[in-house]
C-alpha cells in the first residue's frame, strides 16, 4: 500500500534518505543532541500508522553496517533528505549525500549507562554532573557504541557509551537512570615507588673483597741521611713488626700450656705418689739435703766485707805556677 506517492508501505515506517549535517540548512542548535530533522512526508506516515510518542528511529548504514538510535526534531527538510548532527554522521561512518536507512522503533526506558570521557580534560570542569545532566536533557535515547559530544566553553567532549541497561538502546526521556564513570581513555595511573632492592650476592662479594683490601699505614717508606751516607740499619716497616708480634704472642701462647704441665707434674711428685718413668725427680737424700742448709746458715752468720773506699779525684797536693 503507497501513502499519497511517497513510496511508504506496509504497517511499520521504513524508508531510505540521503543525509547530510546540520550546517546545510543553518540549525546549529541540532548539533548538541541526537535529533534529526525529516521531510513532512514522514510525519503524515507517521501519523496514519499511530507511532506512540515520543518518536524514536533506528538509522542503519547497511555500507558500513553501523546502527545507532535518534529522534526527531523538525519536518522541514527537502523530500528524500533528512539533516542529522555531524558526530552523529562520524559514528554512522557516513559522508555528505550517502544513503542512510531510517525506522521507527520502541525502545525501553533506561536504568544504567556508564559513560568513559575521551580525554581527562572533562573531568576538570568544576561541575561535569551538573553540565552532563544539562545535555543529556537534549538527547532522547543512548546506543551502546556511540561517542556522543557535549559542548561546554566553547570546547568539545567526546564520551563513549559503554554500557546500556536493560538493553543495547535505551529510551532516557523522562526517566531515572543511573550514570556512571569508567577513568578517561588518556588516564594513566600514578607510578608506584620502587622498594630498596636487597643487596645481591654481587654485592657483597665486593664489600667483601674491599674489606680484604690492605689499609693504609703511614711511615713505610725507606729513610735517609741528611749527609747521604748510607744507614747500617733499616727501619722495620709496621706491616713487618706486626708480624713479629702476632709471632711472639703466638710462641707465648704455646709456651704456657708446656709450664703449666712441668707445674703439674712437679705437683703430683710432692704429693708422695710414685711417678714412675719421671726425669725430673728429686732424687737427693736426708744427708744432702742437711748439708746444703747448714752451708746457707754458715753464708747469713758471716760478717759483711768491709767496702773500699771509692775513688776520690782532685785529692793530691795542691802545686803553683809561680813555685
Amino acid at each position: 500500500m503507497f501513502f499519497d506517492g511517497y513510496g511508504y508501505h506496509g504497517t511499520s515506517f521504513e524508508q531510505t534518505y540521503r543525509c547530510y549535517p546540520a550546517s546545510f540548512i543553518e540549525k546549529p542548535q541540532i548539533e548538541s543532541g541526537d535529533k534529526i530533522i525529516m521531510p513532512p512526508s514522514a510525519l503524515d506516515r507517521l501519523a496514519s500508522l499511530h507511532i506512540d510518542y515520543p518518536m524514536l528511529f533506528e538509522l542503519r548504514n547497511d555500507a558500513a553496517e553501523r546502527i545507532s538510535h535518534c529522534g526527531v526534531l523538525e519536518f522541514i527538510a527537502e523530500e528524500g533528505m533528512i539533516y542529522m548532527p555531524y558526530w552523529m554522521m562520524e559514528n554512522m561512518l557516513l559522508q555528505e549525500g550517502d544513503m542512510v536507512r531510517v525506522k521507527n522503533m520502541t525502545l525501553p526506558k533506561g536504568t544504567y549507562v556508564k559513560l568513559q570521557p575521551h580525554t581527562k580534560d572533562f573531568l576538570d570542569i568544576s561541575n561535569p554532573k551538573a553540565i552532563l545532566e544539562t545535555t543529556l536533557r537534549n538527547f532522547s535515547c543512548l546506543t551502546t557504541g556511540d561517542s556522543i559530544m557535549v559542548a561546554y566553553n566553547n570546547k568539545k567532549y567526546y564520551i563513549d557509551i559503554i554500557e546500556t541497561k536493560p538493553a543495547n538502546a535505551i529510551s532516557i526521556i523522562e526517566t531515572d537512570c543511573e550514570v556512571d564513570f569508567a577513568p578517561p581513555l588518556d588516564y594513566k595511573e600514578p607510578e608506584r615507588p620502587v622498594a630498596p632492592a636487597l643487596p645481591s650476592k654481587a654485592a657483597q662479594v665486593e664489600e667483601a673483597s674491599a674489606e680484604a683490601e690492605p689499609k693504609f699505614s703511614p711511615f713505610t717508606g725507606v729513610g735517609r741521611r741528611l749527609d747521604g751516607k748510607t744507614l747500617m740499619h733499616q727501619p722495620q716497616s709496621v706491616s713487618s713488626s706486626g708480624a713479629k708480634d702476632k709471632r711472639l704472642a703466638a710462641a707465648t701462647s704455646n709456651a704456657q700450656p708446656s709450664a703449666g704441665s712441668s707445674s703439674q707434674s712437679n705437683t703430683r711428685q710432692t704429693q708422695g705418689k710414685l711417678v714412675f718413668g719421671s726425669t725430673n725427680v728429686n732424687r737427693t737424700t736426708p744427708k744432702e739435703t742437711q748439708k746444703k742448709e747448714a752451708a746457707k746458715e754458715s753464708k747469713q752468720e758471716q760478717p759483711p766485707k768491709t767496702e773500699e773506699p771509692k775513688f776520690q779525684p782532685f785529692s793530691g797536693k795542691k802545686y803553683s805556677l809561680r813555685g
